[in-house]
C-alpha cells in the first residue's frame, strides 16, 4: 500500500514500508514481537532521516534526522507544537486533555504550563522547597544501611524511586507521607502508566466493539482507585489552606506552609476553557502527571548512572574526589548550591543523558494545520514521532557514540557547549525541545545531582557478586535495565 499516491495532502508523505490493506504495518510490527524503537532504527536505515508508518488507521511520521528535529520543534515549534488525538484510554485518565503533557496547544495549555513554572519550578519555589529533598534525602540515606545490612545489597530503582516519588507527592501535596502510602501511590500511579501504553484498538478503531470495551471498563476501574488514594489528600490540602494552615484541619502532616504546595495554585487557578475552575478530578489528574512523570526519569537515570559508576571505579573515585574537594571529607552534607561547582558530576550526568536517554522517543506531537518538512507533506491528523536515540548515537555528532566518557562534556570536550534544551541546535534531546520541553527539566536534573552527589559522598559503590551489573535495555514507560541494579556499599567514613 503506497503512500505517495492519490491527490491532496497525503500525496506527498515521506516514504515508508509498504504496507497491508486497512491495517498497514500494524501487523508487521506486532509480528516482529520486539520493541518498537528497534523497529524504528532498522527502517531508518532504508528509508532514511524522516518516513511514515501507517499504523492500522493512524500515519505515523517518524523524525530521526538533528536538523529535522530542530527545524520542528524549534525553529517553527509553534507549528508542530500541538498534540495527536487521544485514545478514549488516556482521556479517561487526562480527564479529555486536562493536563500539560496532553493538552493541546492552546489557551489552556498555556495557563496550566505557566502556573507550573511559577509555582513549582520556579526559583524562588525551589529555594523555599529546599526542606522537602533534605528530609526525602535523610530518610534515603538511613535506608540504604538499612537495606545494605538486612540484604548485603541496595537495589537502586526501588530505593531511588520511592525517595524522589516522596519528594514529588510532598511538592504537590505538601504532605509528609509515611512509607506505605507513598508505595500505594507509586504502585496505582505506575498501573495508570501502563495502562495508557498505546494498545490494539488505538490503531484500529474498528476494533473497539470487540476489544476496547473490557479495556475502557479496566481504565475506569484504575481511575477509581486513582481517585481514591489521591482525592483525600486534595481534600485534605483544600481544608489546610481554606484554614489557613491550621493543623487541626487535616489528619495529614501537612509540613508544607499554605502557598508552598502545587496543589494551592490550582485550588484558585481559572484556567479557559474550563468556566467552572479545576475541581478535584482535575486536581488529581494534574498532580498524577507531575509525579509520575518526576519519578521515572530521574529514578531511570540515577539507575544508569550508577552502573557506570559501579563498572568504573576510576570514573566514581574521580566524582569523589571532586565531591570532597568542595564539601570536606567530613565537613558535612552536599548542599544543592555545592552542585554548581562540581563541574565533573555535571559533565557525568550529561553523558549518561547522552548514553541512556529516558526515552527513545518524545511525547507525540502533531501539526496545528497541514505542513511541509524536509520537502515531504504532514498532515494535520498524523503523529509526528521524535525518535531522539540515533541524535544521540549518530557517529557525525559524537566520536565513539557507544563509549561511556564524561570527559566529553569537560571543556575541550566535543559536548562541552552542547545545549541540552535543544535550543541552539540538537544533540541531545533527553527533555524534548521547544514549546513543548519538559517544564521540570531542571528539577530533575537537581535531584539526580543531589542524590548521586549524596550517595557517592557516603558511600564506596561496588558489583553485588550475586546479580552482576547488566547494561541490557528493556522498555517500562522509560528505558530501564532489564535486570534491576544491585550494589554493595561500603561507608566512606
Amino acid at each position: 500500500m503506497s503512500s505517495t499516491t492519490g491527490k491532496g495532502p497525503r500525496s506527498n508523505l515521506p516514504p515508508g514500508p509498504p504496507g497491508w490493506p486497512i491495517v498497514g504495518n500494524l501487523f508487521q510490527v506486532i509480528l516482529q514481537r520486539r520493541p518498537f524503537m528497534y523497529v524504528v532504527q532498522d527502517l531508518r536505515k532504508e528509508y532514511g532521516p524522516i518516513f511514515t508508518m501507517q499504523m492500522g488507521q493512524r500515519t505515523l511520521i517518524i523524525l530521526t534526522d538533528a536538523n529535522l528535529i530542530h527545524e520542528a520543534l524549534v525553529q517553527r515549534g509553534a507549528l508542530f507544537a500541538s498534540r495527536p488525538a487521544e485514545s478514549p484510554t488516556r482521556l479517561v485518565f487526562s480527564l479529555g486533555k486536562c493536563a500539560i503533557n496532553s493538552a493541546e496547544y492552546g489557551p489552556l495549555w498555556r495557563a496550566l504550563r505557566k502556573n507550573f513554572a511559577a509555582e513549582v519550578v520556579g526559583s524562588a519555589r525551589v529555594k523555599q522547597c529546599g526542606w522537602v529533598r533534605k528530609w526525602a534525602m535523610e530518610n534515603h540515606m538511613g535506608r540504604l544501611k538499612e537495606e545494605a545490612h538486612e540484604k548485603g545489597y541496595v537495589e537502586v530503582m526501588s530505593q531511588c524511586r520511592l525517595t524522589i516519588c516522596s519528594i514529588i507527592i510532598c511538592l504537590c501535596f505538601g504532605a509528609k507521607l509515611s512509607e506505605e502510602l507513598i508505595k500505594n501511590i507509586e504502585s496505582v500511579l505506575k498501573d495508570v502508566m501502563l495502562m495508557t501504553l498505546p494498545k490494539l484498538p488505538d490503531f484500529l478503531p474498528v476494533l473497539t466493539p470487540l476489544v476496547a470495551r473490557g479495556q475502557l471498563r479496566r481504565a475506569k476501574a484504575l481511575r477509581k482507585k486513582q481517585m481514591e488514594i489521591l482525592g483525600p489528600l486534595v481534600q485534605a490540602r483544600k481544608g489546610f489552606v481554606e484554614s489557613r494552615g491550621s493543623p487541626k484541619s487535616s489528619s495529614f502532616d501537612m509540613a508544607s506552609p499554605v502557598g508552598a504546595a502545587y496543589v494551592d495554585s490550582l485550588l484558585s487557578l481559572d484556567p479557559p476553557g474550563r468556566p467552572d475552575g479545576l475541581g478535584e478530578e482535575e486536581l488529581v489528574t494534574l498532580c498524577s502527571e507531575v509525579i509520575n512523570a518526576g519519578t521515572d526519569t530521574s529514578a531511570t537515570i540515577i539507575e544508569w548512572a550508577l552502573l557506570h559508576l559501579v563498572l568504573d571505579q576510576k570514573v566514581q573515585q574521580k566524582l569523589y574526589e571532586e565531591i570532597v574537594d568542595v564539601i570536606g571529607h567530613n565537613n558535612g552534607v552536599v548542599s544543592e548550591d555545592d552542585l554548581e561547582k562540581m563541574v565533573y558530576l555535571n559533565a557525568f550526568i550529561k553523558e549518561t543523558l547522552r548514553r541512556h536517554p529516558p526515552s527513545h522517543f518524545l511525547l507525540s506531537h502533531a501539526a496545528r494545520e497541514d505542513a511541509v518538512l524536509g520537502g515531504y507533506t504532514i498532515p494535520k491528523d498524523a503523529n509526528l514521532e521524535i525518535y531522539t536515540a540515533w541524535v544521540t548515537q549518530d557517529p557525525a555528532l559524537w566520536p565513539d557514540p557507544e563509549a561511556f566518557r564524561p570527559e566529553r562534556f569537560l571543556p575541550g570536550g566535543e559536548g562541552y557547549e552542547v545545549d541540552w534544551t535543544g535550543n541552539r541546535g540538537v544533540r541531545m534531546l533527553p527533555f524534548g525541545a521547544g514549546r513543548r520541553i519538559c517544564p521540570a527539566w531542571s528539577l530533575g536534573t537537581l535531584h539526580v545531582g543531589l542524590m548521586l552527589a549524596r550517595m557517592v559522598h557516603a558511600f564506596r559503590w561496588v558489583p553485588y557478586p550475586g546479580s552482576p551489573p547488566d547494561p541490557t535495555e528493556t522498555f517500562a514507560f522509560t528505558m530501564v535495565m532489564k535486570n534491576p541494579l544491585k550494589a554493595v556499599i561500603f561507608p566512606r567514613c
